[in-house]
């Protein structure tokens, strides 16, 4: 034993780490493990004892087996971010656990959970000067009869944070889904986990026990919000999904793609139980030609894919323009460029989504902001496709779309899709009559009296093949026009706080960017946040309005080369000093980033 983890075996009983009213937690081990079942598990303990909280999911780039962690965080409040640090690390195994070193970052007041008998602490862990605790999982999981590691880390994680053992043993009730010798083994080894915790010396933590989590039927009212409502225990994918079923979405055809294919394997069955079909194509590209032949028909569609997706698509997304045939297309981002990093984060796909089609292509590009805010914005995409009837590109990423969280029910939203279509027998019938808003009735085939052709030619407005220059110059004014002339709201952009600094950012980054700017505040520091749910097309009016005032504007994105800064430049003027502030996956813009980027460009 190295002499860091020889020094830190003497470690006695420590105070909980929730004196924040937080507490970030890691559950790792190798494939199979099973640490994102116990991450899980955990995290629906804390969501039944009233607590917030999100797991992220972390693994390596191999198909089956390697490393893999749960990224969990806890609190009172509200989160939508990882935060700076982790107060425990629960290794199961020790298997390729330095290559998430970096994703994990610990310091001195930080304490590591290891199975003694897998040897020494990496050192990239042990240099972080770290307590090492050792906590015999295989060992004690054995003592056992079909008693499982994972479930020790379950135990010894909601211990840590003072859950009551009733609503662990509930949840391994709930998610094992059968009795017997198997969940009796399960609440078992789950209970000598929180021994193990408590004879390694530390106490149960406070942090749910604060919010009366000492009971199943006590914790009844601490998961609900403050109408009264039941808390959400929600990814980004899934509440895409359910936005998409709610704003009208029937059909949907797709291939699966990391990180993207939860998304499509929670609508299967929703669809099903409201008249919907999802077929599973052979190819991106018969996916997004699927769901613009179902349009064509007059359902409301839908394709998810990511990055190296979305590249296959794009000429039929440019035909989807110049047809006018409305469609969704949810990108869930990943690292990039071709294969890239599959399962991990990076908005590296906003210049592609804005500025990726050939020709003059206007279309609708939808960024949503929170997990919450994944369904939200998927049902408001599904709302202006169908009724401007143009394509939408739903920009979400791997960290909304894997990542499971505690949240408020949403609001229910009155966005729903419909078209403008042509009743039979309509005299002259012109599909793509350039009417003053630049939307014109869509007839749905076999309406009797509108029959036209939609293909990817220019055409005039009967729908027929043409190269005239005013047939071209007619179609192109008309379908930028009906993007530029319509209402879209205040759900351009959130805006948030005063001050002559401004911070504009997008999706996942805004959680930290939020975070980061409240920590500012706390110190006097005042500054306006921008978050852009639309960016296609541009409000130039809209945006002037919120940057009025402003001396300096800071752009903070995750990816390599300032996609974000470079799209808002091209389709805004900026009056006031302009600075970018951008880092690629997969590590996330931590909010301790975001204040000393704000902190030090105001001292300076």
């Amino acid at each position: 034993m190295d002499e860091v983890t020889t020094a830190t075996r003497t470690a006695t009983p420590r105070r909980p780490a929730d004196q924040g009213g937080e507490v970030s937690m890691v559950i790792a081990g190798s494939g199979g493990a099973g640490v994102m079942t116990a991450g899980t598990m955990l995290l629906d303990a804390a969501a039944r004892a009233g607590l917030y909280g999100l797991m992220v999911r972390s693994s390596g780039p191999q198909i089956r087996g390697g490393e893999a962690a749960a990224l969990l965080r806890f609190s009172r409040e509200p989160i939508e971010s990882m935060g700076d640090r982790f107060d425990y690390l629960v290794a199961v195994d020790w298997m390729n656990l330095q290559r998430f070193a970096d994703e994990i970052p610990l310091d001195p007041a930080s304490v590591v959970f290891g199975d003694p008998k897998e040897g020494e602490l990496p050192q990239a862990f042990a240099r972080t000067g770290t307590a090492f605790v050792p906590i015999a999982f295989k060992a004690i999981a054995k003592s056992v009869s079909g008693g499982w590691p994972n479930m020790v880390a379950l135990g010894l994680g909601a211990h840590l944070l003072g859950i009551a053992p009733e609503l662990v043993d509930e949840v391994i009730a709930a998610t094992l889904k059968k009795g017997g010798a198997a969940l009796n083994a399960s609440q078992g080894v789950a209970g000598l986990g929180r021994d193990a915790a408590s004879d390694a010396g530390f106490a149960a933590g406070g942090l749910a026990r604060a919010l009366g989590g000492k009971s199943a039927a006590e914790s009844a009212d601490a998961g609900a919000d403050a109408g009264g409502k039941r808390r959400w225990l929600i990814t980004g994918n899934e509440a895409a999904g359910y936005g998409a079923v709610r704003g009208g979405v029937r059909f949907v055809a797709a291939y699966p793609i990391t990180p993207a294919t939860e998304l499509l394997e929670w609508m299967a069955p929703a669809l099903a139980k409201v008249g919907g079909v999802l077929v599973q194509a052979e190819d991106e590209l018969a996916s997004i030609n699927m769901a613009l032949g179902a349009s064509y028909g007059g359902l409301a569609s839908l394709t998810a894919t990511a990055g190296p997706g979305l590249a296959l698509m794009t000429e039929a997304i440019g035909l989807a323009v110049a047809a006018e045939l409305p469609v969704v297309i949810v990108d869930v981002m990943r690292g990039g460029p071709s294969t890239g990093i599959p399962a991990k984060s990076e908005q590296s796909d906003i210049s592609i989504a804005t500025s990726g089609l050939h020709g003059d292509a206007p279309r609708l590009v939808i960024a949503p902001n929170s997990i919450a805010d994944c369904l939200a914005a998927t049902q408001w995409a599904v709302h202006l496709a169908e009724s401007l009837q143009a394509p939408a590109i739903v920009l979400s990423d791997q960290f909304f779309g894997q990542t499971r969280a505690v949240i408020d029910r949403p609001a229910d939203l009155a966005y729903v899709g419909g078209r403008v279509t042509a009743p039979a027998n309509s005299e002259g019938y012109r599909r793509y009559a350039d009417t003053p808003d630049g939307v014109s009735p869509m007839a749905i085939p076999g309406t009797p009296g509108t029959v036209y052709t939609a293909d990817g030619l220019e055409h005039n407005e009967r729908g027929i093949p043409s190269s005239q220059s005013v047939d071209h110059k007619r179609q192109l004014d008309k379908r930028e026009r009906k993007l530029d002339l319509a209402d879209y709201g205040t759900r351009w952009a959130d805006v948030e706080g005063e001050g002559d600094l401004v911070v504009v950012t997008l999706g996942s980054a805004t959680g930290p960017v939020r975070e980061g700017l409240a920590r500012a505040a706390a110190e006097g520091l005042d500054a306006r946040l921008v978050s852009i749910r639309l960016l296609s097309p541009a409000r130039p009016q809209a945006f002037a309005q919120v940057l009025a005032g402003a001396r300096r504007v800071l752009v903070i994105e995750q990816n390599h080369s300032a996609q974000f800064l470079r799209y808002l430049r091209s389709v805004y003027d900026f009056d006031a000093e302009l600075r970018s502030f951008c880092h690629p996956g997969p590590l996330p813009i931590r909010p301790a980033e975001v204040y000393r980027a704000v902190t030090e460009w105001s001292q300076s």
